[in-house]
């Protein structure tokens, strides 16, 4: 399928969001779209679409597919992806509408292009990472599992709707910056807040169970200013605490 000018807009777009999510899975996508037949990819993009291209970015897929239900690895991996996600997004925008020509200039277009894709991409890994260091601050492990699927079944169905609805695309990423806009200040608060004052990371989880007031959270003395903790009785074998 051929892309018109809205559809390479959405495709660009698109791209960089889930990109900040998940890079590897989005490669997947686009390259096995294109190789099926499901949509033309910009000539930028078409490497994509290669086969050992295809192979490297599967490999990665999987082992990002375990890290990231894994606690305090998958924080970990998603640090070590700032690096990568951002700039791979702004590159994937800056592919999609390479072939365009919208009137600002070769230059221009691309720089352009860079700016809003990164700027998307640092949008949706940040959401992402900062859900993920908050949801480490519980006890179980099982939410970060949830959240692994969650995240990548909403990079395949964004990229579906890129290349299927992308009017429908645009609604949701609108969406997706007001949720951004209200939402991702209050994580990245509520995280200074549990790991400001704990030098420890039991101090931390001590402080952050306070924070949630469970219905355990009696059994936790008050957290010190300096990290120190006063009769704080941490629950044992806690596979989100290292072994003491």
């Amino acid at each position: 399928m051929s892309l018109g000018i809205v559809e390479t807009l959405a495709l660009s777009m698109g791209g960089a969001w889930a990109s900040g999510v998940n890079l590897y899975g989005t490669v997947v996508v686009l390259g096995m779209m294109d190789n099926f037949g499901f949509i033309d990819l910009p000539p930028d993009l078409q490497i994509l679409a290669s086969w050992w291209v295809l192979a490297i970015a599967i490999f990665l897929y999987l082992i990002e597919f375990v890290a990231d239900k894994i606690p305090v690895v998958d924080s970990l991996w998603d640090a070590l992806h700032t690096f990568i996600r951002i700039p791979a997004g702004a590159l994937l925008a800056a592919g999609a509408v390479s072939g365009l020509d919208l009137g600002l200039g070769d230059e221009a277009q691309t720089v352009v292009s860079l700016l809003v894709g990164g700027t998307i991409a640092a949008g949706s890994h940040f959401t992402k990472a900062g859900s993920r260091a908050a949801i480490n601050t519980s006890p179980e492990p099982v939410t970060n599992s949830v959240a692994s699927v969650t995240e990548d079944i909403a990079v395949f169905g964004a990229l579906y709707t890129v290349v299927f609805h992308p009017v429908v695309f645009f609604v949701l990423l609108a969406v997706f910056v007001l949720l951004l806009i209200w939402l991702v200040p209050k994580i990245w608060l509520f995280i200074g807040d549990v790991f400001g004052n704990a030098r420890h990371p039991a101090a931390a989880y001590g402080q952050a169970r306070a924070h949630h007031g469970g219905a355990n959270s009696g059994q936790f003395g008050k957290i010190s200013l300096s990290g120190t903790r006063e009769n704080t009785q941490l629950p044992k074998n806690d596979p989100k605490l290292p072994p003491q």
